[in-house]
Order: structure tokens, then sequence, then C-alpha cells
């Protein structure tokens, strides 16, 4: 494959969302081969101090890569933790003639963007979720929607709970606020004009999403979902799922992403949009708890609320930094992408 080929497929896979748009990543590019390697400076020790959720965003750009090269008519297989410490390695397999739906899943690629603000009160189509089901066992990645009264009171709770545990801790709050951008033209962090207005906490939404700015409000006592003294206002209610694995170590995680990224192309071709529910998945301990408060078996990866968004103005969408900076491309038989 030529240098500019491997430029548009870089570009394609850095358009995946990692968590906080840290873009975890670096990309070696042979004639045959793109190795996608960990940027372990662009870590996250208080949120992710395992990397666990950074190994994840590094699996959604893997299989967008993946899409993109289906689109410009190649085919790929990907080997995951190959030797010489990538994370993961697609190899070409020779030309495949590029399908409507390939081109339209890579074209989904530059419109999926994360959604904060409330959805529109429209259902989600149950054969969707069904379909997203079935994609995601293809990567060995089970995906679960939240639908019962108990699952979701249990799940609402302990993300309440780890939103609550991380406003109270300083370190926390000071490593979020770093990754935050009032430039427009940032080209990475999380874009102030990307979040919604208002304190999370008392939004009318049955689900709690993340507080970027706790660092920056007055000090007020958390309310949590469920407190009695809240006034019972009609409240947003997303879908919301769950997906995880049988196992938990960095090739579990890296199936997951790239589940969680085939996911969010089906959704954003389907018209819809999606945003993280993390924070219980943040804390070892909550993440414990819904382990064992849904009856899991297996380990929870990525909770996920989606739905069709409401109209109004184009959402900003976090910048990204320029392939450049994040490839290295290598001539044939020049061997080590560390």
């Amino acid at each position: 494959m030529e240098q500019q080929d491997w430029t548009r497929v870089v570009d394609a896979a850095t358009r995946a969302p990692s968590i906080h748009n840290t873009q975890p990543w670096r990309f070696v590019a042979r004639p045959e081969t793109l190795e996608l390697h960990l940027d372990e400076a662009r870590s996250l020790p208080v949120l992710d101090p395992t990397g666990r959720q950074q190994v994840i965003s590094c699996g959604i750009a893997l299989e967008f890569a993946v899409v993109a090269l289906a689109a410009q008519g190649w085919g790929a297989e990907v080997e995951l933790l190959p030797a010489g410490g990538a994370l993961g390695a697609v190899r070409l397999t020779g030309p495949a003639p590029a399908t409507d739906e390939a081109r339209s899943l890579a074209d989904a690629i530059r419109r999926r963007h994360t959604v904060r603000t409330p959805f529109a009160r429209q259902a989600v189509p149950e054969g969707l979720i069904e379909r997203l089901q079935a994609e995601a066992e293809e990567f060995g990645t089970w995906l679960k929607p939240i639908t019962r009264s108990e699952e979701e009171v249990a799940t609402v709770f302990l993300i309440s709970r780890a939103e609550e545990m991380e406003q109270g801790d300083p370190a926390y709050l000071a490593e979020l606020e770093s990754w935050l951008r009032t430039d427009p033209g940032a080209e990475d962090g999380v874009p102030v004009g990307a979040l919604p207005e208002g304190d999370p906490s008392e939004r009318a939404s049955n689900w709690l999403i993340r507080d970027f700015v706790a660092g920056q409000r007055e000090p007020h006592a958390f309310r949590a979902a469920g407190d009695p003294d809240a006034p019972p206002p009609e409240v947003e209610r997303p879908a919301v799922v769950l997906m995880g694995t049988d196992g938990d170590d960095r090739a579990a995680w890296l199936s997951s992403g790239r589940a969680l990224g085939r996911v969010l192309l089906r959704l954003t071709d389907a018209g819809l949009v999606a945003s993280p529910l993390t924070q219980a998945l943040d804390w070892p301990a909550t993440r414990t708890r819904m382990q064992a408060r849904l009856s899991l078996v297996g380990h929870p990866q990525m909770l996920l609320r989606l739905g069709y968004p409401q109209e109004g103005p184009d959402a900003v969408v976090s910048g990204r930094r320029p392939v450049a900076d994040v490839l290295r491309l290598e001539a044939p038989g020049v061997e080590g992408g560390g």
C-alpha cells in the first residue's frame, strides 16, 4: 500500500473516541502492515491507572482502521498483542471489492461524535439493539441492555456513588481539568463548548453524565439519583447498554474496544448518537459491585447511553492531532515499531 493510502487510513482511525480525548495511540505503517502502539505519555494515572480505558480507546481506533481499509477495497486481518510490544497489527490480505455497507460504515466515521445533551424521546428500535448484540459477539464481547427496573436502579446508584467519590478526590479533579480545552482549535482534550450547560446532578435525567467542570463549581451537597427530597421531574430515559467480556486483560480490553467501535458506527449509520457513562467503571470497588448487583458473568467494560439526537445547533466536535504527529512511515524491510 502506498504511503498516502496509509495516511488516509490513520486519519480515519484517529477519529475514534478516547477517554478524555487523550488520543493515546501511535501508528507505524509498512507496505503491508499497520501497527498500533499505546502512547503511555498520554496516560491518566488517576482515572485509569491500569490503562484499561485507554487500551479500549485504542481498540476502537484499530477497528476504525479496518473499516477504512474495507471501504478502500482492502481485506485485512487483525492480530492483537503481536510480538514487539504493539497493541495490535492490521495486515493486508489483498484487494477486496468495497461493498455499499463498507462504504456506509466508513462514512459514519466522520459523522460520529459524542453527544452528552439529552436525547429525543424516540425509542431505540429493538431490532437495532439485537443487531448490535450480534455484532459485538463477533468480537467476543457481550452487550446487555439495561431494561429491568432493579438493574437500572442499581446501575444509576453506582454511577452516582462513583461520581460523588470522584468529585471528592482533588487528584482526580486536577487531572480532569488538565484535559479541558477552552481553545476551539485544540487538537486534544475535551472542549468546554461540547459540554452541556448546568450541573449534571440537577438535570432531569435518570442517568448521571460525568461532570467535567466539577472542580470549578461552588461546593454543594451532591444530589444523588433517587434523593427523596428531590422533585420528581419528567426525566429523560435513554436506552442504556452495558458491554463486557469474559476476560479482563489487554486482549479483552482491545476486543471490547473493537466491538465498541463497530457499535458506534452502526448507531451513527442508523441516525443515532451515544455517550459513555463510565464513572462506575472507573473505580474497582463500584465496578466489582456492578458485577455482583447485575449478576454478570464476566467483566463490564463500557456503559453507553444511546438515542436519537434532538434538533438544534451543530454539536461541537473534539479536535484531533495531525496524522503526522501519530504516524511513522517505514520503508520495506525496516522492523521494530516501538
